[in-house]
Order: structure tokens, then C-alpha cells, then sequence
């Protein structure tokens, strides 16, 4: 068996294993590391030595800072739910569009945006604001559909806006700037969030009875709006100080960390006991975030001595595909494996043929990398798997998961719309990483 031959299989082993649900570490290492012990017999090297070789393919990509970004980033998403600050984003825009038609719908997408954006995970955003959100619209009579799908598209948000984990795995993964990709996340996430908020504003037009109006908050709008300074000075800090240059990431997590533990004991939401299971829940997140890390470093490894990604991109360059079809087909691939495969599989699996196309059309991988998250944004709550959506449905069992879907394929429409203009125009993605300070 020829080393692209053995490429191609282990690609299409690793989409079975994913498809049956495997984790995705164990089903990335499965792969690699028998395919690259395999490869080192095959030039001619034992397979003591061949084995001997793995963990120096991982020795820059798990550097101690690299490694500690990580976890401070998931701590900073424990502590900020833990101390209530993830939630007030929602808190203060439910009293300021209680009188708005669909008003509710909205404040659960923005604070789902919110949530998403401190916590940095759209699959807890959903769980979590699953539980506030959708309950509540409920009782005051919205429809199912809408309660649940403006929770479900609302945590995708967290997949753009920073600090957001897949640009940490794609910036890991590529050797690109995080700081770059964070930056480069915000005008994409807002444009989306624009879509899903224009979205809410037709339904509820052609189908008034979804939405009623509320009776008028009793908390006070400007009571609300001021107890929104924690996650505001969280974000200012994450975004000022990145695309300002005062900050590395790093940097930026660990202020950030030392605010909010601040902010919780101020307002005594994290006593002793909560403190553990906030310490106790990153460190287990953040190793299984690690091992995915490791295990689809070996699996790009393994991959590129096979060289399946570089002939499979020069096939593409000399085939004579514009640029824009190529994007086209990745981005039709994508959303076919959304439907079979969760978010970091798709990553993993999509990265070793992805990365050489880049290299070989000359795209700007920060660009590329916009496009890849958003096109995993899609695949959170793309049928039949639709992660988000399953998650909705687990916490709120009174609304069937098929419900779930019709209303989130209203949003889908856009998100395509969104993700087609990111395509043609690459300066919604490209224009604040340019003017960032070196």
C-alpha cells in the first residue's frame, strides 16, 4: 500500500470512527499513531524509533504557554458562569425589549452571544441558556419553535465571537495568530448576529401569534444596563487589548481570570465550595481540550508524510478550479459532514487536505479560517445531527426536537446568506486583523 493510499483509508477511517460518535482524541490517535509507526517501517525504520519520534511531533504545538492559554480561557468560561456574568448580557437586554414584538427571542439571542462569547463554548451556552431562556418564553406564550431555535442559532455565536475554542484549535493547528483570528471573528459574528435578530423581526411579522407581548418589565432599564460593566470590561479587555497589541492572549485570558474570580467574590457568588467545582470542572475541560489538541496534531502529522492533502490540492491547482469553486466545494463538503459528524471532528478531519489547498491557492488563512468556523457554526445546528439542537431538546423535553429544527431552519437561511457573503468578501474577515498593531 502506497503512503497516499494509506492516507486516503486513514481519512476514511477516522470519518467512520467520528460518525459512530467516537471522541474525538481517541478516534484521531487510533489513527495516528499505528499510521505513523506504519510509515516509519515503511522507509525503512523500526518501530521502536518510529514511536520514539511522536512525541517530538508534538513538542512545539504543547509548549507551556500554549498549553496555558488554554486552560485559562476555560477557566475564564467556568467562573464567569459560576459568578453570574455570563448571563447578565440577557438579563439587561430581556428589560430593554420586553415592549419590542419578538423582544424575548431577541434578548435570548444576544445574551446567548454574550454567553458564547465569554464562556468561549457553544454547546454549554445552549445548555446553560437552554435552562433560563426558553422556559421563560414559554410562559409568556411565545411558540415552541422560536423559544428554542433563537437559544439554539444564539450559541453558535461563540464559534465567531472571541475568545472562541475552535480559532484556538484552528490557531494551534495552522501555526496562525489567535489574536489574529479573534479579531478577525468579530465582524463575521456581528454580521450573523444581525441576520438571526433580522430573522426573529420577519417571523414574528408574518406570524404575529408567535410572540405575544409581554406586560412591561418591573426591573429598571437603567439598573440593568449598569449591572452589565463585568462582561463589558471582560470583552474590552479580551478585544482591546488583542487587536491594540498591549495584550498576547495568554496575557489577556489571565487578567481576565483574576477580574472575574474578583467579580465573584465581590458579590459573593464564589464561595469555597463553588470554587472547586470551577477549578475542579477546567481542569478535566481543559485536559480533554488538550488531548484533541495532541491527537490532531498527530493526525495532520501522519497525514502530511502521506502527502493525500498536498496531491489532492495540486490535483484542485492544476485541474484549473478557480479559487471560489474550491471554497465552494469545502464549504459543501462541510456542511455535509455537519450532518453526520460534531464540529471538532469535522476540524480534524477537513484540516490535512484543507491546509495544503491554502498553501497551494495562495488564501489567506485567516480568511480560511473565518470561513471553516463559520461553516462549523452551521454544522451546530444542521440536521439530522445539529449538536445545539439536541442539546435544547435534552433540557427542554417539552418541545420535540423536530419542532426544534423547524424553527432553526429559518436561521439557516441566513447563516447561508452570511456565510456567502464572507466568501465574495473576504474584508469582513481580513479588515481589523490588517489595522491591528504589530
Amino acid at each position: 500500500m502506497s503512503p497516499a493510499m494509506l492516507g486516503l483509508v486513514g481519512m476514511i477511517a477516522l470519518f467512520g470512527m467520528l460518525a459512530l460518535r467516537l471522541p474525538v482524541a481517541l478516534a484521531a490517535g487510533a489513527i495516528a499513531i499505528p499510521g505513523i509507526a506504519w510509515l516509519g517501517i515503511m522507509s525503512g525504520e523500526t518501530l521502536s524509533h518510529s514511536i520514539a519520534a511522536i512525541p517530538g511531533m508534538m513538542q512545539d504545538l504543547l509548549h507551556p504557554d500554549r498549553m496555558a492559554m488554554v486552560a485559562l480561557f476555560v477557566l475564564l468560561g467556568n467562573i464567569a458562569f459560576y459568578a453570574g456574568i455570563s448571563t447578565r448580557i440577557y438579563d439587561a437586554a430581556r428589560i430593554w425589549l420586553l415592549h419590542v414584538p419578538g423582544g424575548l427571542a431577541m434578548a435570548s439571542v444576544l445574551g446567548c452571544g454574550g454567553f458564547a462569547s465569554i464562556s468561549g463554548s457553544s454547546v454549554g451556552c445552549a445548555s446553560t441558556m437552554g435552562r433560563i431562556c426558553v422556559p421563560e418564553m414559554l410562559r409568556h406564550g411565545c411558540d415552541p419553535r422560536l423559544a428554542t431555535s433563537s437559544v439554539a442559532v444564539g450559541g453558535t455565536l461563540g464559534s465567531l465571537i472571541p475568545p472562541s475554542v475552535l480559532f484556538i484549535l484552528y490557531g494551534l493547528l495552522t501555526g496562525e495568530s489567535v489574536a489574529k483570528l479573534f479579531i478577525a471573528g468579530l465582524l463575521p459574528g456581528l454580521l450573523s448576529l444581525a441576520g438571526m435578530l433580522a430573522v426573529i423581526l420577519w417571523w414574528v411579522r408574518e406570524e404575529p401569534g408567535i410572540a405575544p407581548r409581554p406586560a412591561p418589565a418591573k426591573e429598571s432599564r437603567a439598573e440593568a444596563t449598569l449591572a452589565l460593566w463585568p462582561p463589558a470590561i471582560l470583552l474590552a479587555i479580551i478585544i482591546g487589548g488583542l487587536f491594540s497589541g498591549l495584550l498576547s492572549p495568554l496575557t489577556a485570558a489571565a487578567t481576565c481570570v483574576g477580574l472575574a474570580l474578583a467579580i465573584g467574590v465581590l458579590y459573593h457568588r464564589l464561595s469555597a465550595e463553588v470554587l472547586w467545582i470551577v477549578f475542579r470542572d477546567s481542569a478535566v475541560q481543559s485536559v480533554l481540550l488538550l488531548l484533541i489538541v495532541a491527537a490532531a496534531a498527530l493526525f495532520l502529522n501522519f497525514m502530511e508524510q502521506t502527502g493525500v492533502g498536498l496531491a489532492i490540492a495540486e490535483w484542485a491547482r492544476f485541474s484549473g478550479l478557480p479559487v471560489l469553486t474550491v471554497v465552494a466545494l469545502v464549504a459543501v463538503i462541510c456542511l455535509l459532514l455537519g450532518m453526520f459528524v460534531e464540529p471538532l471532528g469535522i476540524l480534524v478531519l477537513t484540516l490535512p487536505v484543507m491546509a495544503p489547498m491554502m498553501q497551494s491557492y495562495g488564501m489567506d488563512p485567516i480568511w480560511f479560517g473565518v470561513i471553516l468556523v463559520k461553516l462549523l457554526e452551521i454544522a451546530l445546528i444542521t440536521p439530522p445531527v445539529g449538536l445545539n439542537v439536541f442539546v435544547i431538546g435534552s433540557v427542554t423535553r417539552d418541545v420535540a426536537v423536530d419542532q426544534v429544527f423547524a424553527g432553526v431552519a429559518r436561521f439557516l437561511l441566513v447563516d447561508m446568506l452570511v456565510l456567502l457573503v464572507l466568501i465574495l468578501f473576504p474584508v469582513f474577515s481580513t479588515l481589523l486583523p490588517g489595522l491591528m498593531a504589530p
